[in-house]
């Protein structure tokens, strides 16, 4: 057990760290490895790979993914920045390298091998994004003469831009409502309200006219003709779970599901664990959100709590994309379901996020040392 007058970087962390939020995320990582056991045999086996193909990577990407989270926990406000900011570079460069050289799959340019090591740079490219934004809108609040908001506008475009010609228009509109959210708590007028809410029915109706793959799905979503086989048979696994489930490994529509081990995970916990255990996993990214937005509303930083909030909602919604199309309430759309879908870039990326959630919601440090450096037997309280 760590000491509290321990004076170490370890024993500091440990007792300015949000535990409740470290337990959240080592449990959303702990459910997704029982739930690649539950659903990616049955993919492994039916594309002629080893049954535990798809589990072992998912361990093998955790590690690194618990490790990089735990190591950015340690950062502080300005270590976060500087990460934000080398992500967002990088993951811009890697972007545009992979509408020219990255792999092509179901008509979308959104990978690309690095090192033998295929790389989704839009996985990185949105916490780097919601960082820097927060930055800029802070600095526009504490200095009136630098143009915060305008740099965050340009940004905004920059961002959307690659995502809609990869073309990824799920993402696409996901940092568009996070960044919407993030302008908002800066104190946005109502003027720029209306034109953001104009601007995101027209990128919705422009990407209905321009993309036919878009245009298909929100069809067939709206009247369930056409290739609904997959949201279907989502459905069906999570009607024949029932309450508690069938039991593990005893599954029957899991086995025919083609994404059943990524955007479908959902409805596989399900049909083996039940209602109950689907409960549980909404309720814990629920929780996540919940505290994140509640810690920014108090923190007096403005850039702890834009930042914070940001990536959240980030966090949140991309969850809720997850299971609304998982349960037909929403069109559907390839977006994994935060630390439990397969996928390392998204496992890593997702990491990193609540690696700077954790950092930038540490109980201040300093207070704690200038505590325990008072003599024994009386308090000092620490300046403000």
């Amino acid at each position: 057990m760590v000491s509290r007058v321990d004076r170490g970087a370890v024993a500091n962390w440990w007792w300015t760290i949000d535990r409740w939020f470290l337990a959240a995320f080592l449990s959303l990582m702990g459910l997704g490895l029982v739930l690649s056991f539950a659903a990616s045999p049955a993919v492994a086996e039916r594309i002629g790979l080893d049954s535990y193909h798809f589990v072992t990577r998912q361990f093998m990407f955790m590690l690194p993914a618990i490790a990089v989270m735990l190591f950015v926990s340690f950062f502080d406000a300005r270590q976060v920045r500087r990460l934000a900011l080398l992500m967002l570079i990088g993951s811009l460069v890697l972007t545009v390298a992979a509408l020219f050289f990255g792999v092509e799959v179901k008509g979308s340019r959104r990978w690309i091998h690095i090192l033998g090591i295929s790389v989704q740079p839009s996985e990185y490219l949105k916490p780097g994004f919601v960082v820097i934004c927060a930055w800029l809108f802070a600095e526009q609040g504490r200095r009136s003469d630098i143009p915060g908001n305008l740099f965050a506008m340009i940004l905004l475009g920059l961002v959307l831009a690659l995502l809609a010609a990869q073309p990824d228009l799920g993402q696409t509109l996901l940092v568009l409502a996070t960044w919407g959210v993030m302008f908002f708590m800066a104190g946005l007028p109502w003027f720029w309200i209306i034109v953001l809410g104009g601007a995101s029915i027209g990128i919705g109706l422009g990407a209905y006219l321009a993309f036919p793959h878009v245009a298909g799905r929100i069809d067939r979503f709206l009247t369930g003709e056409g290739d609904t086989f997959q949201v279907d048979m989502g459905r069906e696994a999570l009607l024949r779970g029932g309450w508690l489930g069938q039991g593990p490994g005893e599954g029957t529509v899991k086995r025919i599901l083609p994404d059943s081990h990524t955007d479908f995970i959902f409805s596989v916990a399900g049909e083996e664990f039940g209602i109950v255990v689907c409960m549980l996993i909404a309720a814990l990214f629920a929780f996540v959100v919940l505290r994140g937005l509640s810690m920014a509303m108090h923190d007096k930083d403005d850039f702890s709590r834009y930042a914070v909030g940001g990536l959240v909602v980030l966090f949140g919604l991309q969850s809720i994309i997850n299971m609304g199309v998982n349960l037909q309430l929403l069109p559907a759309k390839g977006m994994t379901l935060p630390f439990i879908s397969y996928g390392g870039s998204s496992l890593v990326a997702v990491a990193i996020s609540m690696g700077m959630v954790l950092a930038l919601t540490r109980r201040d440090p300093l207070k704690r040392l200038k505590m325990s450096r008072a003599p024994y037997g009386r308090q000092v309280q620490p300046a403000e």
